[in-house]
């Protein structure tokens, strides 16, 4: 089975309080783009219960900690899994804010549950999910919501971006999420992110990531970017995540990597 694990962006990210358990409570949009990783899972006929896994592309990173592995471990702990061996091409970058991380943790848990016939609904699957990662829900449901919570509290959102071109661009260097957190200041979220179904993108007033300023600080590349691509046309223009990645939405092509040598970019078709 081969699947393509997708990407995220934000539109608007407030940080809206600390919780007890030492998380913080958000309110963002989720929005999948079709930027995608290569996840090719083959059971092992005849084995049980191990995952040999396999990554290659855009810092693979170490085996062991991956949360691909994870998420196989996690099921083969609830149900007698057959072995499986597991393949992960990267495309998405880490360190980004793209969910990349999260999005093949979500795809494995699915492909499993098909190749195994666990027979999971998609919220049984989102149960697990969060116990991988905050975002991982998203990625099982993979439409456009406005999370809470820790972001695993969904509300679909009729929102499409179909008539925008979508540009991300990732600098050579990232951010850790920890890094992030600590320049953030709780505060209730600036607009009723629902409002993005009803405005055009130049409306979007007030949409804002919070970490922008703080992320700026340690790496000013990030704001650097933003207003290059405003200055090139961009409608809208914001960082996705905790950073690195900033993404604009334009109503017409861009020649991203000409305005961007060196840096990561991508721009849907």
């Amino acid at each position: 089975m081969i699947l393509y694990p997708n990407a995220k962006i934000n539109i608007g990210l407030f940080v809206t309080g600390k919780r007890p358990d030492g998380f913080h409570d958000i309110e963002t949009v989720f929005y999948p783009v079709a930027l995608s990783d290569i996840l090719e899972i083959n059971l092992v006929p005849g084995g049980r219960g191990e995952c040999f896994f396999r990554c290659t592309g855009e810092d693979a990173g170490e085996a062991r900690d991956n949360l691909v592995v994870r998420a196989y471990r996690l099921l083969a702990r609830a149900f007698d899994l057959p072995s499986a061996r597991v393949h992960l091409h990267k495309m998405i970058p880490p360190g980004a804010g793209l969910g990349g991380g999260s999005s093949d943790a979500a795809f494995a848990l699915r492909g499993l549950n098909e190749l195994c016939g666990l027979g999971l609904d998609d919220d049984r699957l989102s149960g697990y999910a969060a116990r991988l990662g905050s975002d991982c829900p998203f990625f099982i449901y993979n439409r456009p919501v406005i999370a809470r919570g820790r972001g695993e509290v969904m509300v679909p959102l009729a929102l499409s971006l179909e008539r925008y071109r979508v540009v991300v661009v990732k600098p050579d260097r990232g951010i850790s999420t920890a890094e992030a957190y600590r320049g953030a200041r709780p505060a209730p979220a600036g607009v009723d992110l629902s409002c993005l179904t009803r405005l055009p993108a130049e409306r979007w007033e007030g949409v804002v990531n919070c970490f922008e300023e703080a992320v700026a600080s340690l790496l000013p590349e990030a704001r650097e970017i933003k207003e290059r691509l405003m200055a090139a046309g961009a409608l809208y223009a914001s960082m996705t995540g905790s950073g690195s990645a900033v993404y604009a939405l334009f109503d017409r092509p861009v020649e991203a990597r000409a305005l961007f040598p060196g840096y990561f970019t991508w721009q849907d078709k």
